[in-house]
Order: structure tokens, then C-alpha cells, then sequence
């Protein structure tokens, strides 16, 4: 059976690791199946929501430790690592909504995907950590870069310096997670929220996602030129598009005719102050 299993939905992708034996711990293979999901999911148009989680009673253990002797020497090892970091750079900057549906456990690389979410619904039987300081290995792809600008310095070395696992409210509590429900109404409460997503302005959804992510990363003037250029685009897509000195097009149409537009301002740069 396939470790990566895909279902389309109207607008929403639902994608299941599917490795219940091994508690979805995310093998060499699934990981290339996931990355290969995610930038088809990128490339469309179509989808507005990807769905993740885990097949049978756990939503994933993280990187499938068995296999880490066969990822190589040091340099390999940075090539996979940077691998993986695609993955979840590609899960976060999906211009569609995304949702983490986590059971069980999610730890080390799970709770990684789970952070690159938009959203992460979790049954109250749900339990987070990142125990690889335990195994004598470090993070790869958020959980301390992720992690820290999540939920602060302080309380991420705690997490990754113990490797304790904790349960699903203290995620919420600390803004790691959205949400608890109870066990058995996961893909409900998901379905709940598809619902009311699906009721807003797509672009709007597509803008504000963006313009959070870009803006949590800047400083506060850098940020807010973020805010200003948004709304611009947002009065654009609603139809206020012309500005009286703005040339509507002329430019690239001038261009392509090489019209006497495009010839006067060609004509009146090209050798201005030229060397």
C-alpha cells in the first residue's frame, strides 16, 4: 500500500501518512511522497485547503530512526536535513489553507509539519514533544526555529532540552495548537472548519496568510508596508483598480505594438545620463 495516501475533495486535499505500524514515523519514502503532494498542491489552482494527518491511531512519530543510518555521511545528512526543511517551507508557504488533524502522538518531525500548519485541530488523547535530545540528536526543520518564534525561547528549550511529552491542552495553552476536541470527532471538527473557511473571499484568505507570515519575520515599519500594499491589491481585486495616474496597461501593450508611448519613453531614457 502506499505510505502517502491522497484524496481530493471538492477544493480540499486530504493527504494520510499511512504507516500505522510504525506510527507514521515519516520513512525516506514517505517523505519524498509528501514533498512530491505538496508542490502539486503548490502548482494548483483548484485546491484552497490541504488536510494532513496520520492513518489508524497516531498522527506521526517523527523521522523513522531505523533509517537514519542509511541517510550517509555528514555532508548527506545536511543534503536530507535541507530536504526536509523544503517540505515544511513548502507546507507553510502553500497559498491555500492548511490543517494539521492530529491523534496520538506527534512528536520530533510530526510536531514539525504540525507548526507549519495554518491550523492544528487535536483529540484531547493527543501528545507533543521533541524528544531527540534523547537519541543525541538535534532538530532539523522547526523544531527549534519554528518552535521559538511560536511559542518563545524560553518554554522551546524546555521542550527540546527535556523531551518530555506533553498533552494536547498545554499545546493550545502555550499557542503551539488552535484547538482540542474530543476523540473521535477529529475529521468532523476539520470539516466544521472547511465549512466556515469556505464562506470567506479566497484572495483576501490567500492575502492575510501571507502578509502574517511575511510580517511575523520583519520589523513593525517593514511589516506594516506589508499591510499597505495589501490593501491596495484588496481594493484592486474588488473592482477599485483605476488610479487617474496610473497607465492601466498602456506600458506592456505600448511595448508589444512599440507604440508611440512606448517609443517616447524608450526614446527619452535609453542614453539619459548613460556612461
Amino acid at each position: 500500500m502506499s505510505e502517502l495516501i491522497t484524496e481530493q475533495h471538492g477544493d480540499a486535499l486530504w493527504l494520510t501518512l499511512n504507516r500505522p505500524h510504525k506510527r507514521n514515523a515519516l520513512s525516506m519514502a514517505l517523505s519524498e511522497a509528501l514533498i512530491a503532494a505538496l508542490e502539486d498542491a503548490r502548482d494548483r489552482e483548484d485546491l484552497h485547503y490541504v488536510v494532513l494527518r496520520g492513518a489508524g491511531e497516531h498522527f506521526c512519530a517523527g523521522d523513522d530512526i531505523s533509517e537514519m543510518p542509511q541517510w550517509g555521511n555528514a555532508n548527506q545528512v545536511m543534503r536530507r536535513v535541507r530536504r526536509y526543511q523544503h517540505m515544511t517551507n513548502v507546507l507553510q508557504e502553500l497559498d491555500k489553507i492548511t490543517i494539521a488533524a492530529v491523534d496520538g502522538m506527534a512528536v520530533g518531525g510530526g510536531l514539525e509539519l504540525t507548526m507549519a500548519s495554518d491550523f492544528v485541530i487535536a483529540t484531547e488523547r493527543a501528545r507533543w514533544g521533541m524528544p531527540e535530545v534523547d537519541v543525541g540528536i538535534t532538530p532539523g526543520w522547526g523544531g527549534t526555529t519554528r518552535m521559538a518564534r511560536l511559542i518563545g525561547r524560553r518554554l522551546t528549550k524546555e521542550v527540546n532540552l527535556i523531551g518530555a511529552l506533553h498533552g494536547a491542552r498545554r499545546a493550545v495553552e502555550a499557542g503551539l495548537w488552535n484547538r482540542t476536541v474530543p476523540t473521535g470527532e477529529l475529521d468532523d471538527s476539520v470539516n466544521a472548519l472547511l465549512e466556515v473557511m469556505r464562506a470567506k473571499n479566497h484572495q483576501a484568505v490567500r492575502q492575510l496568510k501571507y502578509i502574517i507570515d511575511r510580517g511575523v519575520e520583519c520589523d513593525l515599519e517593514t511589516a506594516q508596508g506589508f499591510e499597505a500594499l495589501s490593501g491596495a491589491l484588496t481594493a484592486a481585486v474588488n473592482g477599485w483598480w483605476q488610479v487617474a495616474d496610473a497607465d492601466q496597461g498602456a506600458g506592456v501593450a505600448g511595448f508589444v505594438a512599440k507604440s508611440a508611448l512606448w517609443r517616447q519613453r524608450r526614446g527619452l531614457a535609453q542614453h539619459f545620463w548613460a556612461q
